[in-house]
Order: C-alpha cells, then sequence, then structure tokens
C-alpha cells in the first residue's frame, strides 16, 4: 500500500483550513501545507492539526500546486482546496484505491455550498477534478487560472466514490468580489493566447447563453434562488471578462 501526502495550498485561509483538516481522518501518510505568507492565523492552526507547513511566494496556480506536489514526502498525492472536505464516503473511496492503486491520477466530486445552499444543478455538480494522483505521471498545466492536472500520454484515470464538500462562497458579496477578481486573471489569459478580438457576439450574446444554459438548460433553476444568483453572476461574469479585454484593463488590480 503506498503512503500518501496530503497537499494543500493557502492564503489567508483561518476560516476554513481547520474544517478540512479535521476531516482527513487517517487517510493521509503526511499533510503538507503550502502557505504564501498568510497574514492570519492559517499557519498556527495548521501546525496544530500536525500539518507540516512550508511557506513559498504565490507564484501562480499551476506553479504554486507544482511546487507543493515536489514538496511532498511521497508519490501519491491527493491534492485538496483549504475551503473542501472530505465525506466519509470519500474517504472510504481513497482507501480502497491506496489499497490496490490501478491508475495515474483518480477524479473526485465536488458538492458546493453556495451561501447556505448545497447545489446540485447549473453545471456545478459533480464538478470532477483529477486530484489523486501518482506525481510521478503527471503535472499540473495551465496559464494563469483554471489549473488542471494531466497524466502523461497513455496513462490511464478513474474515479472515487463520494463527495469532497466544497464551501465556496459564503455570501454574494464574496461571489462577486471573486468574481472581479478572476475575471481580470482570465482577460490576462485571453490577451497572453493572442485572443483579444471582441464582438458584441462576447458581450451580448455569450452573457446571455451563460444564463441561459446553466440556469434552463442545466436545471439550475431547481436550486432555487442560489441556482438563480449564480447563473446570473456567471453571466456577468463573461461579460466583464469580455469588457476587461476589450478595454486593456485586464491587468488592472481587482479590488
Amino acid at each position: 500500500m503506498p503512503a500518501l501526502s496530503i497537499v494543500i495550498i493557502t492564503f489567508n485561509e483561518e476560516a476554513n483550513i481547520a474544517r478540512c483538516l479535521q476531516a482527513l481522518g487517517n487517510v493521509a501518510d503526511e499533510v503538507l501545507v503550502v502557505d504564501s505568507f498568510s497574514t492570519d492565523r492559517t499557519v498556527e492552526i495548521c501546525r496544530l492539526h500536525g500539518a507540516r507547513v512550508v511557506q513559498h511566494a504565490f507564484a501562480g496556480y499551476v506553479e504554486q500546486k507544482n511546487f507543493a506536489t515536489d514538496q511532498a514526502k511521497f508519490d501519491h498525492i491527493l491534492q485538496l482546496d483549504a475551503d473542501e472536505v472530505l465525506t466519509a464516503e470519500l474517504r472510504h473511496s481513497i482507501g480502497v484505491v491506496k489499497a490496490n492503486w490501478q491508475h495515474a491520477a483518480y477524479s473526485l466530486a465536488r458538492l458546493t455550498n453556495y451561501c447556505g445552499t448545497w447545489v446540485r444543478h447549473g453545471g456545478w455538480y459533480p464538478d470532477r477534478k483529477l486530484r489523486l494522483y501518482d506525481r510521478r505521471l503527471g503535472r499540473w498545466q495551465g496559464l494563469l487560472l483554471h489549473e488542471r492536472y494531466e497524466v502523461q500520454l497513455g496513462q490511464t484515470t478513474g474515479q472515487l466514490t463520494g463527495d469532497a464538500l466544497h464551501y465556496s462562497y459564503h455570501s454574494i458579496a464574496q461571489h462577486i468580489s471573486q468574481l472581479n477578481k478572476f475575471t481580470s486573471i482570465t482577460a490576462q489569459e485571453l490577451a497572453l493566447r493572442g485572443k483579444t478580438r471582441v464582438t458584441l457576439f462576447h458581450l451580448l450574446l455569450k452573457p446571455l447563453w451563460k444564463f441561459v444554459h446553466g440556469y434552463v438548460f442545466r436545471l439550475g433553476f431547481l436550486d432555487g434562488f442560489a441556482g438563480l444568483s449564480i447563473a446570473a453572476i456567471s453571466a456577468w461574469g463573461v461579460f466583464l471578462k469580455f469588457a476587461k479585454l476589450k478595454t486593456g484593463t485586464q491587468n488592472a488590480p481587482a479590488v
């Protein structure tokens, strides 16, 4: 049975990190937190829960996760975010895989809590991510945002059962604040890729489709007010992304 390192990157996560660490059970043979010099109690809380802490200036999501992966003691890694919590079913599934490892990586499903509501529609569930992996057989890829773990050509992936509970946004204000930050980064990413042409199609039709697709076709309306908020704010995010790209303000600091 391979030893497993659980790896978490953090910055000012005192509101979330204890809940994440307390739910790990006996899954991990090592818990490693790579912290970007938090100014709150994140590091203190991590050490109180027995985690090994390495501090490293944030270099971008892809770079930071690859750095954290490289710092782990063991080759088999479970990468978590500070606002995620393992359920008992997911912990059991990870234990089963450890006893009979067959793939280069395994995906887990995330069930998101949005302002107190568990969201199961609108494209937000099961939101599968490759998170359990053998670091010798893959790498984190991407530019500035939307990082993803990719296995080497010819390698296979499997699926874990059970959910990771994802405590995303506790308020509409927090969602909008994050949206402003992420749309700036995404606009910058598009500029780096040379995709700078912005038309009324991007500014009007793509946001409208984003709303209709999530709220109607992906059944977001079944999540009530949370589903409506997610669809509306996500559509606004599409407009913001292209508006920032068009006006050349993608590098402006998000407030």
